[in-house]
């Protein structure tokens, strides 16, 4: 036997251990079979009977010999509470890593990355044998947008702001915005950190102001705790800020948006539509489309992205703001490129 061939036998019988119950009448060897079958072994009962007997040499296990089938468990005062973990568990660590240690403070990965691991390094033992553990090879998530590279955050700054953060302590930042030739000195209340894409964003208030900002992540050149506890404005609430545009550098607002789109875009908006309230009526050849959306930066991105596969009509302010930008782009394509 190879040496990954008696690695998948060992976290087999491993995951067999942790179905064992360590009260009651016990587990047949159906039962046990159908479990293990679920979480993705291709094992037989009669397998299943071979490794519980090889294991009661082992393990202190009660096999109930006065009835069948026997009904297996751990014996009375037994600890059940066994190390590692099953394939449903690493299967989970291994899709949300990349999540987790976006959102996850430094201080805590630390004691997770032994688990990363380990859940990647038994997926691999497994991956012969359990059609399960191959899950994770067979599933991806992709964003829409272009494939942007994220910008480089100091991983101490990064901690400091988090602690900051955890601990609701004010904190002194060097910050330099998109469009300043040199960094100010701010003395921010964290409230919330988000990933939006490939950039992170730091959600806080600045000295004494109540009015809530977004500071890019990479553009804190240098932060510093204080003893001062943050000044959170009472309104604030996270995902009622999201939901508002706030992620969307948006003023808060929404508006009613008109406009007359492509029959491809319609029925990409038939499948994922705008907003709630969305509402598409086919005119001819386009279709005019209606939908309550916020006032912000990401949507005039977003109509601009869109060539033309559509037309705004109302409101009035954003169809002239549109048009100019996209009078201002074709005037580019008028001249030779050299």
């Amino acid at each position: 036997m190879s040496h990954n061939d008696k690695q998948s036998v060992v976290l087999r019988q491993w995951e067999l251990l942790k179905l064992l119950p360590s009260a009651g009448t016990g587990k047949t060897a159906t039962e046990l079979t159908n479990a293990l079958n679920d979480a993705g072994f291709n094992i037989s009962k009669r397998q299943v009977e071979r490794d519980l007997n090889e294991l009661l040499e082992a393990f202190v296990l009660d096999r109930d010999d006065r009835s069948i089938p026997h009904g297996w468990k751990w014996m009375k005062g037994a600890s059940a509470d066994l190390p590692g973990m099953t394939v449903s568990e690493a299967l989970s660590l291994s899709l949300v890593e990349d999540t987790i240690k976006k959102l996850m403070p430094i201080s805590m990965l630390e004691g997770l990355e032994p688990r990363f691991r380990q859940a990647e390094k038994q997926l691999i033992a497994l991956s012969k044998e359990n059609r399960k553990a191959k899950w994770a090879s067979k599933v991806r998530s992709v964003s829409p947008t272009m494939p942007f590279v994220s910008p480089v955050i100091d991983s101490e700054l990064l901690e400091t702001v988090q602690e900051a953060l955890l601990s609701d302590i004010q904190i002194e930042v060097d910050y330099q915005g998109m469009n300043d030739e040199e960094s100010k000195q701010l003395s921010l209340s964290p409230l919330a950190l988000v990933n939006r894409g490939a950039v992170s964003y730091l959600i806080a208030t600045a000295y004494e102001y109540e009015d809530v900002r977004l500071y890019a992540m990479h553009r804190i050149l240098k932060a510093t705790k204080t003893n001062d506890t943050v000044k959170r404005p009472a309104s604030f609430d996270l995902d009622e800020y999201i939901l508002a545009g706030g992620l969307h550098f948006g003023n808060g607002k929404t508006i009613r948006l008109s406009a007359w789109v492509s029959q491809w875009l319609a029925k990409i908006l038939e499948e994922t539509p705008l907003s709630a309230d969305q509402q598409l009526k086919v005119s001819g050849e386009k279709t005019k489309l209606t939908a309550t959306v916020s006032d912000s930066w990401q949507l005039t991105w977003w109509l601009m992205s869109q060539g033309t596969g559509i037309e705004v009509t109302a409101p009035v302010a954003l169809r002239k703001r549109v048009g100019e930008q996209l009078a201002e782009a074709a005037a580019q394509y008028t001249n030779q490129a050299t």
